[in-house]
């Protein structure tokens, strides 16, 4: 690419003219999806990051400076570094899906053990009011986190907060299996 070429481009860029990312895609599109095609190794993904990389072109246009990185370097470092990410986010994604198949949860015997015979009310009361109210609203109520929130004047935080720690006291007094196996059935 000429000189003349690259300085123009950089002139429209930061004149926020929206004809330099038509110039730039013209010039780089193929050059900046090898790059990125490189590292996340899927089509899809890499035309994804080809996108981002030139929005976020367009955004930190005022941020180039030609003293510092040839037009080409700045527009590389973009793209390669919004191609890790990317390969970061999906493979993160990927991580956390569940796996439905492999999973344990549907396998406790939920018929087995029956809330209405653990005495669950007598042992809420063994734990402190706060955290009765919520897990009374919730499991004996039927209500929502959003429901218990706005009936108790309680923000939406708190009640996730007080459920968890409510269920780790009740877990103390019935063992693992059997919270999760009483918070399967009463759902």
């Amino acid at each position: 690419m000429s000189t003349l070429l690259e300085k123009h481009i950089v002139e429209l860029l930061q004149e926020r003219n929206e004809k330099a990312i038509s110039l730039l895609y013209e010039h780089y599109g193929d050059t900046l999806y090898g790059v990125a095609h490189k590292v996340v190794r899927n089509e899809e993904l890499a035309q994804d990051v080809v996108q981002e990389s030139f929005v976020k072109i367009w955004k930190k246009s005022d941020s180039y400076d030609a003293s510092k990185a040839k037009l080409f370097t700045w527009l590389f470092r973009i793209t390669r570094n919004t191609a890790i990410d990317k390969l970061r986010s999906v493979n993160t994604k990927t991580d956390k899906e569940i796996q439905m198949d492999v999973s344990d949860v549907y396998n406790l015997g939920v018929d087995s053990i029956k809330p209405e015979f653990m005495d669950v009310r007598e042992n809420l009361e063994k734990i402190e009011d706060k955290y009765q109210i919520v897990l009374d609203a919730l499991f004996f109520q039927g209500m929502t986190q959003q429901e218990a929130s706005d009936e108790l004047d309680i923000p939406l935080g708190t009640i996730k907060s007080r459920l968890k720690i409510g269920l780790r006291e009740l877990r103390k007094i019935y063992g693992p299996a059997i919270i999760a196996t009483l918070i399967l059935s009463l759902l």
